[in-house]
């Protein structure tokens, strides 16, 4: 029997992600994958195509992948706006609400006060295929072992060790996590509680030749029957027909019922001539109680499930990833704090219960009722003020999560702004090898000894930024979400303590 020290399941971009993040550890991991082959055309332009937030795009920034994403991608090397000035500015697009477009130049600066310009503060468009080439690659090079084609049949444990049949195979390992999608296998096998929301309508996307495009209006529509999106590449369609979600992916997808659906959902005869692909999908919005029944774990899909609007679905999931990967292997290394894997439910789980409820708020808006309609004319006005406009960036980014870490300052908790040194060097290029960071602005570099304490675990870092927002000296984890804030003269005993918490005994086992 195989051994090690993590077993995913699921080799999609969470999976894959957090393999690297094991893998950076030193973790011995094995991705078990039931396809195949890991390129298809759902997973390349044009369906293939997903948005990752600014906060995704740290993570790879922070990991020292988004070059090599943005170049497969096909995304120019210009991303972060103003990345090499002091203050933040503009960024390019804002995204939309329920179809609504936001207006970047609309969006309030200064009620983002700790936005700093950077490599990864725009969002970008990817496909999957590109996301997944890129994290594998990485994970070939850490050391990660992928075996594809084989699919779970049974998860076992105990208080040891946990036993995943798979195939032919049968895998031992300290600890599971379950990266397999909506339906994950390893949630159902286990056990984990899976609550939610029924669905309101059923989606499709799909690539079709159309006899008479014209008669589709581009971009986002919202119709008194439902809505509609053309994309840039001709033919591919989305539609949401509110039916209750009663066609689902059980059903044969005929060009006779996409074309039904489209027509009235359009209002319009349109005509499509043949369909290349088409896929369908609801707005059942679930999610696991827990993150963790005993050595077995969920992020991804396999803890929760919503509709794709708003293109939420892939941030949640990476965000899950970096939040669990360094928590997994500090306990894989026995350096971890009491109660540190714990906190990956107690953060991440209120993150996904408001993407759903994003979610939900969004399909009762789209509604094609009377009363739905009333609340889009109310949303669109408000989505037309400075406030409204930087409400919906806040969401769309990530740049409103926050966690709750017990800290007074305002920046705890948060994505730490890309700081930007003297020297050139930037806060993302210090955080490549997955340990945290202190940083140290202070002039007596006070915090020197008792970072130098945790040195296998956090990097120190002395030196003045271009723009340090007020504060002397700041703890970042590795998942670059910050744990202390001095804004006076740095405290010791203080950064003991949140080290401490974070880090484990100085004198634990180094990672």
């Amino acid at each position: 029997m195989d051994e090690f020290d993590v077993v995913i399941v699921g080799a999609g971009p969470v999976g894959l992600f957090l393999a690297c993040e094991l893998g950076l550890a030193g973790c011995a991991v094995l991705v078990l994958e039931r396809e195949p082959e890991p390129h298809s055309r759902w997973r390349v332009e044009p369906l293939g195509m997903r948005g990752l937030s600014a906060t995704s795009v740290a993570a790879f920034y922070h990991r020292g992948l988004l070059p090599p994403l943005m170049t497969a991608s096909g995304v120019p090397d210009d991303l972060g706006v103003g990345a090499d000035t002091d203050e933040p500015s503009l960024p390019r697009s804002a995204g939309h609400v329920a179809g609504m477009v936001l207006d970047p130049a609309l969006i309030d600066l200064a009620a983002l006060p700790f936005r700093l310009p950077s490599p990864a503060s725009e969002s970008m468009m990817t496909s999957l295929d590109a996301v997944e080439t890129v994290l594998s690659e990485r994970a070939a090079k850490l050391g990660v072992q992928v075996r594809r084609g084989v699919t779970v049949s049974a998860v076992t444990q105990d208080e040891a060790s946990v036993v995943v049949e798979a195939g032919a195979g049968t895998y031992s390992a300290r600890w599971v996590v379950g990266c397999d999608g909506g339906r994950s296998a390893v949630r159902g096998l286990v056990g984990f509680e899976f609550v939610g929301t029924e669905p309101q309508f059923t989606g499709y996307a799909m690539l079709a030749t159309i006899a008479d495009p014209e008669k589709l209006r581009p971009g986002i529509n919202l119709t008194p029957t439902g809505m509609y999106i053309t994309m840039r590449t001709p033919g591919h369609i989305g539609m949401n027909d509110f039916d209750g979600g009663a066609f689902d992916r059980t059903q044969e997808l005929t060009r006779e019922h996409l074309q039904a659906v489209l027509r009235r959902v359009s209002g319009t005869d349109v005509t499509l001539s043949d369909i290349q692909l088409a896929s369908s999908f609801t707005d059942r919005a679930m999610q696991a109680t827990t993150y963790r029944q005993g050595r077995v774990l969920l992020a991804g899909d396999a803890a929760h499930i919503h509709s794709p609007l708003g293109g939420q679905g892939l941030n949640l999931g990476l965000g899950d990833a970096m939040n669990l990967g360094w928590k997994l292997a500090a306990t894989v290394h026995g350096s971890a704090p009491e109660g540190l894997l714990d906190s990956y439910t107690r953060e991440r789980h209120p993150i996904g219960a408001g993407v759903l409820d994003w979610s939900r708020a969004q399909v009762a808006i789209m509604r094609p009722d009377p009363h739905s309609r009333a609340i889009q004319g109310m949303l669109r006005d408000l989505l037309g003020t400075r406030d409204g406009t930087t409400y919906g960036f806040e969401k769309l980014s990530g740049s409103s999560i926050r966690y709750d870490l017990g800290g007074e300052h305002p920046l705890v908790g948060r994505s730490v702004p890309d700081f930007l040194f003297e020297d050139g060097t930037r806060l993302g290029d210090l955080m490549q090898d997955g340990r945290g960071v202190a940083l140290d602005f202070s002039d007596d570099r006070s915090l020197r000894d008792s970072a130098m304490l945790w040195e296998s675990r956090i990097r120190y870092s002395a030196g003045t930024a271009r723009n340090e927002l007020g504060l002397r000296a700041v703890l970042v984890r590795p998942d670059g979400m910050v744990a202390w804030v001095a804004d006076g003269d740095p405290d010791r005993e203080a950064f003991e303590l949140a080290a401490g918490r974070w880090f484990g005994s100085p004198a634990s086992t180094a990672l």
